[in-house]
């Protein structure tokens, strides 16, 4: 289970937003997401239309009224995507918490005790540096930080990484920080200038896809709703689900379980007969690396479909059953269609898979 927060103490920046349709695109792509609204003015549990009695307050506070564990707020927004709302009596936990011994670590103890199956739980958190934001980043081991490209972004966007680096050497917690660049508008020549410094003062811990300008997004949280069962064809949707993907990759997969390697090479010897082998090459000479993921694999990016390299041509072989299947490359967290080859078809999320047919075997 990934534990993501997403923070910046600037409003304005994007951060509901993207906790929102990050974790509606997470679940597109067969991941169970758990979004937790941590910020007690509610903007994601409002922006999804959510109403509740009980909240994350009735989890973490010792002193509520009515207590409930973390299963007994969840609410369903869509296939695959759940919500632990907020309301705004979450405000007094700080104060609750003032003089408690281990206050930073509330939420990290409730996840810890938490059963739930989920294979992303991200955590919208309020616009300040205050303790619900420091129990957001000591429960999780990644944050994301949206910052829009300008310079109070920046300027905010070095304290909050001193946050975190605090979080890492006080309470001995590894935590690793990405910066999503959000609201870009390109039709400005200002932001690409300050898109420049960013890459440039962030190279190393700056995610490849950028959120533009979409009015559909701002849109969609009006409606009470989030962009893909909005409008899952707008500017806004595909940013998001390039997002995700390029989250994904990052997904380590667990070593093979010993008792079934024996099974494993058994059933290959009797199903691999049955089986086309196809090769897969993309001319990237500048990429670091480049991973295959298609419907063959469930969209998986790890080391086995990781492709090798020679003089900037980089292959994998294949070995498929008869059907047809949809795949696309990932360049350095770029996904992108396969230009050599003819066979297309358009996604539900608008944008070009290619196609690879196999033919069953006489």
């Amino acid at each position: 289970m990934r534990i993501i927060a997403i923070t910046n103490q600037k409003g304005g920046c994007g951060k509901t937003t993207t906790a929102i349709n990050l974790a509606a695109s997470l679940s597109t792509n067969n991941r169970k997401v758990l979004l937790i609204d941590l910020d007690p003015q509610s903007h994601a549990t409002l922006g999804l239309n959510i109403k509740a009695s009980l909240s994350i307050y009735n989890t973490l506070s010792k002193i509520a009224h009515q207590k409930a564990k973390l299963d007994d707020i969840i609410q369903n927004i869509s296939p695959d995507f759940d919500i632990a709302p907020s309301s705004i009596i979450l405000s007094t936990l700080e104060q609750e918490l003032a003089g408690e011994i281990g206050r930073e670590a509330r939420l990290r103890d409730t996840l810890n005790n938490f059963k739930g199956n989920y294979d992303y739980v991200l955590i919208d958190c309020p616009p300040n540096l205050g303790i619900l934001t420091i129990n957001a980043i000591r429960a999780s081991n990644e944050v994301i930080i949206p910052v829009e490209a300008s310079r109070f972004s920046l300027e905010g966007l070095d304290q909050l990484i001193s946050i975190v680096d605090l979080v890492r050497d006080r309470l001995n917690h590894d935590v690793k920080y990405k910066v999503l660049v959000t609201n870009f508008d390109s039709r400005l020549a200002h932001s690409f200038k300050m898109l420049d410094k960013i890459k440039l003062g962030y190279k190393d811990t700056l995610f490849s896809n950028i959120i533009h300008v979409n009015v559909k997004l701002k849109e969609a949280q009006n409606h009470g709703s989030h962009i893909f069962s909005y409008d899952k064809y707008c500017r806004g949707a595909k940013d998001y689900f390039s997002l995700s993907r390029e989250i994904i990759t990052q997904e380590k997969t667990p070593l093979p379980l010993l008792g079934l390697e024996k099974k494993m090479k058994e059933l290959l010897k009797k199903e691999l007969p049955k089986f086309t082998e196809i090769v897969f090459s993309v001319s990237a000479p500048d990429a670091k690396e480049v991973y295959l993921a298609g419907e063959f694999n469930n969209w998986q990016t790890n080391d086995d479909s990781r492709m090798m390299q020679n003089n900037g041509t980089w292959s994998k072989k294949l070995n498929l059953k008869f059907g047809k299947y949809r795949y696309r490359f990932i360049v350095d967290g770029d996904w992108i269609e396969d230009t050599k080859n003819p066979l297309k078809e358009v996604n539900p999320y608008g944008s070009v898979d290619s196609l690879v047919e196999v033919n069953a075997k006489i």
